[in-house]
């Protein structure tokens, strides 16, 4: 099982990283400075003491009172070295450590200093010259040599000293980000527990939005509008249950009740056949309706795919008008197409689909009017209209129109329809399998179903 870090733990540790890292280049950038500042302050030093030195010999006619008078200077200054040569041989040279060397004696021209390090010490020094007081001016090479251990341990202490608080903002600052982040995700925490309380008969809650900051909102905005789109899903979904609860229960209990007294006395083979062929109607209806449920499943699943081939949409039309002729005869109801059309699809869904809307037409149309069809099509696609003058769709009836199961007359009367309710939602499948969209109109007096297919 791998383990994984809490965001206010991943938090904690990338401000205490950032710290310790921020921290550390600062100490680093501090001791650079202070080793820079030291190096010129010997630098400083070396020469001032040179200069001594210079002066010194100015005022010194012989080696031997140079010599005593050197040795009470060298003596007043701490971890100093001086020797002095001439023509390359030492003619004085202070106290020094055991094995201690001048590495280089040379007059420095442009009086840099020089760096070396013996035996675990380190050492700065500089060369000059200097000339005697007596006759002959005699020259002298001066070497003065500062041993940099007091430097050093003073950047030993602040080192540590560094390290020291470097470790303890560490620390204090990964506390402090803890804080910061433990309080800055408590919007989250909130939408947890919000989150926590809904379930299937509680999907109104919603994320806080004003008590979040900015950078939250639209994540709690994001998630509510997933919630209304849950629980719009869910209530359409109980709905459907319990319509299709309905709609089988009614030709179960036809057929039930039928089978119940036909077998409660003996009859005549005349009556078993009547019963039979009531029974096959109810088994026909029933399989209707598992036929176009199983139709809308795949549908919506994506595991109906229409073929494509080329329908020439007035021709559709004209045969659909010989098939439903008699019905409008009946009603005295004249069928109209106007304009043509042509396109590439599942020719047996868009039959499917126009008699759906056509047969719907002339069961809600008044005696005595038109039912029509009217094709169209441009540039960007083709429009199918089916047209009837009939009672206005009720406006709150509209967006539910296409749901499955649904009917304007909540009453459900068995016998005055011979559909199931999924006529449209099949016709609406069809056209969106087919990358299309259907809408209606009922504003003008004019019931108008319209078909819009891309090319």
């Amino acid at each position: 099982m791998t383990y994984r870090l809490s965001l206010t733990a991943r938090l904690t540790l990338l401000y205490a990283l950032v710290s310790v890292l921020l921290l550390a280049g600062l100490g680093m950038l501090v001791g650079v400075m202070v080793n820079r500042h030291f190096d010129e302050q010997d630098a400083d030093d070396l020469r001032d003491k040179i200069g001594l030195i210079q002066e010194v010999m100015r005022t010194t006619a012989n080696l031997g009172a140079l010599a005593t008078r050197l040795d009470d200077v060298v003596h007043n200054h701490r971890d100093l070295y001086v020797q002095l040569q001439r023509l390359g041989y030492p003619v004085y040279t202070s106290p020094v450590p055991a094995g201690f060397y001048f590495p280089d004696t040379r007059p420095s021209t442009n009086q840099s200093m020089q760096s070396w390090q013996h035996k675990g010490a380190n050492y700065h020094g500089l060369c000059g010259t200097g000339q005697l007081a007596d006759q002959q001016r005699t020259e002298l090479t001066i070497c003065a040599v500062i041993d940099t251990k007091r430097h050093e341990h003073f950047m030993h202490t602040v080192g540590h000293s560094l390290l020291g608080y470097i470790v303890f903002s560490a620390l204090l600052g990964g506390l402090l980000a803890w804080w910061v982040a433990h309080n800055g995700l408590a919007p989250l925490r909130d939408m947890k527990a919000k989150a926590q309380q809904i379930t299937g008969q509680h999907l109104d809650a919603q994320m806080p939005v004003d008590s979040v900051p900015p950078e939250m909102a639209d994540l709690a905005h994001t998630l509510n509008a997933m919630l209304r789109r849950l629980q719009n899903d869910f209530h359409k979904l109980s709905e459907f249950s319990s319509d299709l609860a309905h709609e089988l229960r009614t030709p179960i209990s036809n057929l039930l009740t039928e089978t119940q007294v036909a077998i409660a006395q003996p009859r005549s083979a005349e009556a078993y056949r009547e019963i039979l062929a009531s029974n096959a109607e109810e088994f026909q209806r029933l399989a209707r309706t598992v036929s176009d449920m199983l139709f809308l499943a795949k549908a919506e699943h994506g595991l109906v795919l229409p073929s494509r081939e080329t329908i020439v949409i007035e021709d559709e039309v004209a045969a659909l008008f010989e098939f439903y002729d008699a019905l409008a005869e009946e009603k005295d109801i004249c069928l109209q197409q106007t304009g043509h059309s042509q396109l590439q699809g599942d020719r047996l869904m868009l039959r499917r689909a126009l008699s759906n809307l056509l047969s719907n037409a002339l069961r809600h149309a008044y005696p005595g009017s038109v039912v029509s069809i009217v094709m169209a099509e441009d540039a960007t696609g083709r429009t199918l209209q089916v047209r009837n003058e009939g009672d206005a769709i009720p406006e709150a009836a509209i967006p539910r129109l296409f749901d499955r199961f649904y009917r304007a007359d909540p009453a459900r009367v068995a016998g005055e329809s011979d559909g199931a309710g999924l006529g449209l939602a099949i016709t609406r499948s069809i056209v969106e399998l087919h990358g299309g969209h259907i809408t209606v109109d009922s504003a003008t007096g004019v019931n108008c179903f319209t078909l819009r297919l891309p090319n």
